[in-house]
């Protein structure tokens, strides 16, 4: 896995910042580049994984909906995580990181809320201050999330503007970082953002990926193929990162196709530019103004994606495929009633897309990376009658 210049991904990433930030990024790229060579921070890093965080994961064999969907289905459990996602490995790592370089304030974004809660547990194991923003919308739809947060120590922020989603939230984080430079690190929740961001978040992720690829290969020498759905992407490039210089091995990111015309599948039916400080493919109009968004799943509803995926699309070593809100329902019911298991309505979209391969292409063996519980979307969905 590598970039063609220092912050690129190709031609996408970079640093599209005020002034004011320039500095900070520096230092945090110079800090990380440090941090990655230091064995102490390491096997700091490496100590929390397994004592706070539960790592190793485990590589589940789910049988009975490997047989309802023809083939060897195998689900990361990274909703056995502690707070449930795979978001706590990263946060965990740039708290470790903020408090190396002495930054004891620390806001983020969330989306879905498991970013948030992640990082509001991160924060309190550290004893750092915690301010988290998301969109008025997903706090509606993800309200356990917004309590577990403040139970944890977080001051979660609504943002009542514009899309009232993941997008504002992130920009009035960014707004905080730019008037708080000194005293805050913004921790950023999937490989989104100006560089160092792209890189470290995959580099904290990818510790999924290098353990699936070694607890696969108890099994066979290795997978068909390699499912994960994608929002900004961070639990995709987390498991990619494992298997993607093996070229025998396919490697499919899953975007939210939505509803009725709307959608969040933007290296589909997006094209590049830049928001939130880095180059990519964004959902925007012939303007260049960004669209509205739409997913049943908090966590997929953003109008851009990482870099890195930018990238892995162009050259083709990763494909990009839709799946609408219909089909990640369905999926969603199928993992309930064939393993026993609640996925997150986000890690459905991959369950989904799954099912679709293997209908095409029977008898593959894929593994699909399960990024979260769906405890947090069962009060929404409820509520709605969609399950």
């Amino acid at each position: 896995m590598t970039t063609t210049a220092p912050g690129r991904f190709g031609v996408y990433g970079g640093r599209y910042v005020p002034e004011t930030l320039m500095a900070n990024l520096i230092a945090l790229e110079a800090a990380f580049d440090d941090a990655r060579r230091d064995p102490a921070f390491q096997a700091e890093f490496a100590q929390t994984l397994a004592h706070f965080v539960g790592r190793p994961t485990p590589l589940y064999h789910a049988r009975r909906l490997g047989e309802a969907y023809g083939g060897q289905v195998y689900l990361k459990r990274e909703d056995l995580t502690h707070t449930g996602a795979h978001k706590i490995n990263n946060a965990v790592g740039q708290a470790l990181l903020a408090r190396r370089i002495g930054k004891r304030r620390i806001v983020a974004e969330t989306g879905a809320g498991q970013h948030g809660v992640a990082t509001a547990a991160a924060c309190a194991r550290l004893g750092l201050e915690c301010i988290v923003y998301m969109g008025a919308l997903d706090c509606e739809r993800q309200r356990p999330n917004v309590e577990r947060m403040r139970l944890l120590g977080a001051t979660v922020k609504p943002v009542d503007t514009g899309s009232r989603n993941l997008k504002v939230a992130i920009n009035e984080a960014i707004r905080d970082w730019i008037a708080n430079p000194e005293n805050t690190h913004y921790l950023i929740g999937s490989v989104v953002g100006p560089h160092p961001y792209p890189l470290m978040v995959r580099e904290f992720q990818r510790v999924i990926g290098d353990e699936a690829r070694a607890q696969f290969a108890r099994v066979a020498p290795r997978p068909d193929a390699v499912i994960a759905c994608v929002g900004g992407g961070s639990n995709a490039m987390g498991i990619f990162a494992g298997f993607v210089d093996d070229p025998h091995v396919e490697l499919f990111g899953v975007e939210a196709g939505g509803a009725g015309g709307a959608t969040a599948a933007t290296l589909n039916t997006g094209r590049p530019g830049v928001l939130h400080g880095a180059l990519s493919y964004l959902l925007q109009d012939q303007e260049g103004q960004i669209l509205n968004t739409h997913s049943v799943a908090a966590g997929l509803d953003y109008p851009g994606v990482g870099p890195e995926h930018s990238f892995l699309k162009d050259t083709g070593r990763a494909k990009y495929e839709v799946v609408n809100d219909a089909e990640a329902l369905a999926a969603f019911r199928d993992a309930c009633a064939l393993e026993g298991i609640i996925p997150a309505i986000e890690s459905s979209h991959a369950i989904a897309f799954a099912k679709r391969l293997l209908a095409r292409r029977p008898g593959l063996c894929v593994i699909v990376n399960l990024s979260g519980r769906g405890d947090k979307d069962l009060p929404g969905l409820l509520a709605k009658g969609l399950v």
